[in-house]
C-alpha cells in the first residue's frame, strides 16, 4: 500500500462497534437476544444493467462506515422519525457494511469496466480508494418502502477527494417478515450498487 496515503491505511472493520450493536439489538428484540433461531437473508450483486466507459484503473474498497443498528447484521425497519426498530426473526448473512463491500467488489467484477478491483490489504497498488457511508439501509414503515441511501467518495492516492456523490434508491416491500423485506432491500440496494459503479468506474 502507498505510504503517502494514511487514509487508504486506515481503510479496516470497526471491528469495536460489534460489542456495542450486540447490547443495543438486544434491547430492541422483545423476544430476548437468541430466544428463537433466526432466518437468514443474503443480498445479491447485480451481473448486468451498468452503463459505463471501461478504464484501466485499479481501486481498493474498504467496508463501508454505518451505525448502530445498520452496523449489524439485523435488517432494520424505521417506524417513524427518530424511531427505529429490527425485523422480527431475521438476519443478513454477515454484518450488512462488509456483506455489502462483497457485493460493491462483485458488482464492479461482473460489469468488467476497471483493470482490478480489491480489499485493503489484498497486496494491490491502487491508484483510486473509495470511502462509503451507509446512511440508510431499512424498511421505512410510514412509506411501505424499502429506502437504500449510500455516501460515496472517490480519493486519489494522496487521500484527496476527487468526486463525492450520495446515491439512493427505494423499492415497495412489506416489513412485517424478513423475506419480503430482504427482496425489497435487495431491489434497492441493486439499484444503488449499479449507479455506484457506473459513477466512480468513469472517475477512476
Amino acid at each position: 500500500m502507498n505510504r503517502r496515503n494514511p487514509i487508504f491505511s486506515k481503510m479496516r472493520p470497526l471491528r469495536g462497534r460489534l460489542f456495542r450493536y450486540g447490547v443495543f439489538s438486544c434491547a430492541l428484540l422483545l423476544a430476548g437476544c437468541g430466544a428463537s433461531p433466526l432466518a437468514t437473508f443474503d443480498l445479491s450483486a447485480p451481473s448486468s444493467g451498468v452503463k459505463a466507459r471501461s478504464t484501466r484503473g485499479v481501486l481498493v474498497i474498504p467496508e463501508p462506515s454505518a451505525q448502530a443498528p445498520t452496523d449489524g447484521d439485523r435488517l432494520v425497519v424505521r417506524t417513524g422519525p427518530s424511531a427505529v426498530a429490527l425485523v422480527k426473526g431475521a438476519q443478513w448473512t454477515d454484518r450488512l457494511p462488509r456483506l455489502l463491500q462483497s457485493r460493491l467488489i462483485q458488482t464492479f467484477e461482473n460489469a468488467k469496466l476497471l483493470r482490478s478491483v480489491s480489499r485493503p490489504g489484498d497486496g494491490v497498488t491502487p491508484d483510486h480508494g473509495l470511502v462509503w457511508d451507509i446512511r440508510r439501509f431499512e424498511m421505512d414503515t410510514t412509506t411501505g418502502q424499502a429506502v437504500v441511501e449510500i455516501s460515496v467518495k472517490v480519493l486519489d492516492t494522496s487521500g484527496h477527494v476527487q468526486a463525492a456523490r450520495i446515491f439512493t434508491a427505494q423499492a415497495p416491500g412489506d416489513a412485517s417478515q424478513g423475506e419480503t423485506a430482504s427482496l425489497a432491500l435487495d431491489d434497492a440496494s441493486n439499484n444503488v450498487l449499479r449507479q455506484i459503479v457506473a459513477w466512480a468506474s468513469a472517475r477512476v
